[in-house]
């Protein structure tokens, strides 16, 4: 009994031994995959401390390398270089890299930015199936994304930012069931966008700015969870995308939109950024937008949006940045509760002036009729017949008629006399020498005086008319 007990005793200790010498063996071979990792990347700074003496699974993390382990093997590798790191010399191969990345089986997390890589990424890196967060950033990687990444049946993030990727967004992409986010920002890829995005039911990050796409998004109203987009400079358009109401950030900004806001967008209680500048978007300006409760910026700037603005208009108390100019809005900018906005308005700010700047007077007006509308002065002249030299004023008509564009009032350098607005649907005008407005205010005398505004002296006057002749017109 005593023997038996003895060889029992024996045979456990020798199972023992081999299952902590298959363990270490097992620790070693992922170690020397690190090592050779190293090589690979010829040997970057980030990666310094590391040698054949050093325990990977417990080395300190920092912001450039992480290696966390579980149960002896590496499920998660971050390795992050310098923003600006050259690619890798002539003889890297990035198909022998993801090999040896392969030798890792159980990663779950694989972080590899701004390292130098290069070349096509290779579909075998899809044998890693564990995958739920891949980010490649930062590199070199051109060619298709490889087809061979639809395996990745738990992948949750994939980042393939800031590489020279081209082709289109694969169809295969709706596969990935549990993608959340999707960030393929600063690349070459083309073409329009597949249908089946409207599959990734859990999406919450859609980032594609910066590339050449082009058509019309796909109809994303289905991704109940997509709390981020953005399409910056692209091609995309005419209409509005159709989107969830959970939005935190959406970014339209220079692309081809040209149709106006849909009623919807007024019900995104949870938006923080909406940059909708740089389009051709046309139709009256939802002011509701200022004061949606979470907003902190908000861009139109340089579309066609219509409407006037109310100072008594309120707004968000985060509200942060605003800009509203270079659109066809009249009114005057609200008040904005923040202290750090930095405000936009309507126009370009002003520079002083020296010339006169006048309001258009309708002609075909017969003698004796009166001049009723301002006339914008500001003379610094001695009335000897100096000549008035041009100015960059911008000229600003506030109290304009609803019939003129206030885009059309706030762009003109000048009030040309030869310019022709029929086809409008303006009344023809004219403008005025230095002379005529010096006879219809009797030489600016004090009793035609009716205050100061920022572009000069305001005075009234009354000056006989004939009608503006075809030449005129």
């Amino acid at each position: 009994m005593a023997e038996a007990f003895r060889y029992s005793a024996i045979l456990l200790c020798v199972v023992l031994v081999l299952l902590i010498g298959c363990s270490e063996q097992l620790q070693s071979s992922q170690g020397e995959t690190l090592l050779r990792i190293q090589r690979l990347l010829n040997y970057p700074s980030s990666l310094s401390s590391w040698n054949s003496s050093i325990d990977f699974c417990n080395s300190e993390p920092n912001a450039s390398v992480t290696v966390v382990c579980y149960e002896k093997s590496i499920t998660q590798l971050h390795i992050v270089g310098n923003k600006g790191t050259p690619r890798l010399p002539g003889d890297f191969s990035i198909d022998s890299f993801v090999t040896t990345l392969v030798g890792l089986p159980s990663l779950k997390v694989l972080t590899l930015v701004a390292l130098g890589l290069w070349g096509p990424l290779p579909g075998k890196i899809a044998r890693l199936s564990s995958l739920e967060i891949l980010n490649v950033s930062s590199n070199f990687l051109y060619e298709a994304i490889p087809r061979e990444l639809s395996s990745l049946s738990s992948i949750q993030s994939l980042g393939l930012d800031d590489n020279m990727f081209a082709g289109e967004v694969p169809n295969w992409i709706g596969s990935l069931q549990v993608l959340s986010v999707l960030s393929l920002r600063k690349n070459m890829l083309n073409g329009s966008l597949p249908d089946s995005l409207s599959n990734l039911e859990n999406l919450r990050v859609l980032a594609l700015s910066h590339n050449y796409f082009q058509g019309e998004v796909p109809d994303l109203g289905s991704l109940r969870n997509l709390q981020v987009l953005d399409l910056e400079d692209n091609a995309f358009g005419p209409q509005f995308p159709r989107l969830g109401n959970k939005l935190v950030s959406l970014v339209l900004s220079k692309n081809k939109f040209r149709d106006g806001l849909p009623a919807g967008v007024t019900s995104y209680y949870q938006l923080q950024r909406l940059d909708l500048s740089n389009n051709t978007f046309v139709g009256p300006f939802p002011q509701s937008l200022l004061s949606l409760p979470s907003v902190t910026y908000l861009n139109i700037a340089h579309n066609k949006f219509t409407g006037m603005l109310s100072e008594n208009q309120s707004c968000s108390a985060d509200l942060e940045f605003v800009d509203l100019s270079t659109n066809l809005l009249t009114g005057r900018m609200p008040k904005l509760s923040s202290a750090r906005l930095q405000e936009k308005g309507l126009q370009k700010k002003r520079k002083p002036s020296r010339t006169i700047i006048a309001i258009s007077v309708v002609g075909g007006i017969v003698g004796g009729a009166a001049l009723v509308g301002l006339i914008y002065l500001a003379v610094i002249k001695v009335k000897s017949g100096k000549t008035i030299q041009k100015s960059t004023t911008r000229v600003i008509a506030e109290n304009a008629s609803i019939g003129y564009p206030s885009k059309l009032l706030s762009d003109a350098r000048y009030i040309s006399q030869t310019m022709k607005l029929g086809a409008l649907g303006l009344p023809a005008y004219r403008t005025f020498s230095l002379e005529e407005l010096e006879e219809a205010t009797n030489n600016f005398n004090t009793s035609a005086f009716m205050g100061d505004r920022s572009q000069g002296k305001i005075y009234r006057g009354g000056l006989r008319m004939v009608p503006l002749s075809s030449s005129d017109a």
